[in-house]
């Protein structure tokens, strides 16, 4: 296989199932889009359900529109209902929505906006579906994470929800970091299972509306330096679509743009940050993620090595 894996390289997806949170836009559009191209039956889990039908329209096959607001898990709960009846198989999760750099705000539940929504929300998602994903060979889960992991992140277990002071940009990066945390346990909860797979991507640096909620300080040199330093969103979904349909993609890899950074390029394995390993934590952040969503999932747990 050529060493720039393209969506050429995508193969025929007749016949799968694939969710893709946060459709209607950006990478998740082009992530769906791509899908659609090779076949396969699309949902577009999307706030908005008017942005997600134009997007809809936009995109070629096999094509719906799945209420989803990942700031609600009563919005979770009830479009993981829907998708169970209208959708008893699924092959692929990808979980991509995502919000960055946002003023702290909560969602409906209580949680910070960027914790809530990046990682509970997909948290809960992901187990209320997988059941649908179980029985299904070859089916996958894919997260979207980000190179933002690496920076000023961790996992405040003292203060998870940002109540005693707040980074906009120290949040981001504990969500993005959480994101990876939970596929790599769910890797492992999923191996006896020898049916599913959890791997994670992240775009790079691509250019996409996520930046609208940064600093207009960061965000006018970002956008004034766009077409130097990042990349179409349809580049950004590659590493996406590579972890969703490489037949040689392994469960718990993370994909992400091959050139020097990881900020441009065709998608290739790469590394996350040492904290994104540790399993102790991994599986601390899992307990209280299902504390907090209520959401059990239907694979046991394992012990960390």
């Amino acid at each position: 296989m050529s060493e720039n894996w393209t969506e050429q390289n995508i193969p025929d997806q007749h016949g799968r199932v694939a969710v893709v949170t946060g459709a209607n836009t950006g990478l998740g559009f082009e992530t769906a889009r791509m899908l659609a191209m090779r076949g396969a039956t699309v949902v577009l889990a999307v706030r908005d359900l008017d942005k997600g039908k134009q997007a809809a329209d936009r995109i070629k096959g096999d094509v719906s529109v799945q209420a989803l607001d990942l700031t609600s898990l009563d919005s979770i709960r009830a479009a993981a209902a829907d998708l169970r009846i209208s959708h008893p198989r699924i092959d692929l999760l990808i979980n991509n929505a995502g919000i960055m750099y946002t003023p702290r705000k909560t969602t409906a539940d209580g949680f910070e906006l960027q914790f809530g929504t990046n990682h509970l929300g997909h948290f809960a998602l992901t187990g209320l579906l997988l059941e649908q994903l179980l029985p299904v060979p070859g089916s996958r889960v894919v997260t979207v994470s980000s190179t933002g992991h690496r920076i000023r992140a961790a996992i405040h277990f003292d203060d998870l929800q940002w109540e005693h002071s707040y980074s906009r940009v120290a949040a981001y990066g504990q969500a993005k970091l959480a994101n990876l945390m939970f596929t790599y346990e769910l890797q492992r909860r999923l191996t006896p299972h020898g049916t599913t797979v959890a791997m994670a991507a992240h775009p790079g640096v691509s250019n996409t509306e996520l930046v609208r909620h940064a600093p207009a300080a960061l965000r006018i040199p970002v956008n004034w330096l766009a077409p130097l330093l990042t990349q179409k969103a349809e580049m950004g979904a590659l590493p996406t679509l590579r972890a969703a349909t490489d037949p040689t993609a392994l469960g718990g890899q993370y994909y992400g743009p091959g050139n020097r950074g990881e900020v441009r390029g065709y998608p290739k394995v790469v590394a996350s940050s040492p904290d994104s390993h540790d399993q102790v934590a991994q599986q601390r952040l899992w307990a209280v993620s299902e504390d907090l969503t209520g959401v059990a999932f239907p694979i046991a747990a394992t012990s960390p090595h």
